[in-house]
């Protein structure tokens, strides 16, 4: 592949892993919120004694579980763009 070849594929991962890491920011900032609603709700299913308060622990822990698995998937997909990258770097170095 030429070097117009290989900067065009740069150009184009480099948008990639900059929606990514911006997409892993508001993931965090759910998911810490999401957390949060999971640890409420223990409680409220803990002092109530409730079957609603009990399905809705399961709920959020549910959507927690959902979210973090969602993080899990990004942060996998960043990394192999960045190893694509230093391997796309390598390669133009030698052209």
């Amino acid at each position: 592949m030429g070097k117009r070849g290989v900067e065009r594929k740069l150009r184009k991962l480099s948008v990639r892993l900059r929606r990514l890491r911006e997409e892993l920011v508001v993931i965090e900032e759910q998911l810490a919120h999401l957390v949060d609603d999971v640890d409420q709700a223990s409680v409220r299913a803990l002092v109530a004694e409730d079957p609603a308060a009990a399905i809705e622990h399961r709920q959020a822990v549910g959507h927690s579980e959902a979210m973090a698995d969602h993080r899990r998937h990004v942060v996998a997909e960043i990394h192999e763009l960045e190893v694509r990258q230093d391997e796309l770097l390598d390669e133009l170095r030698l052209l």
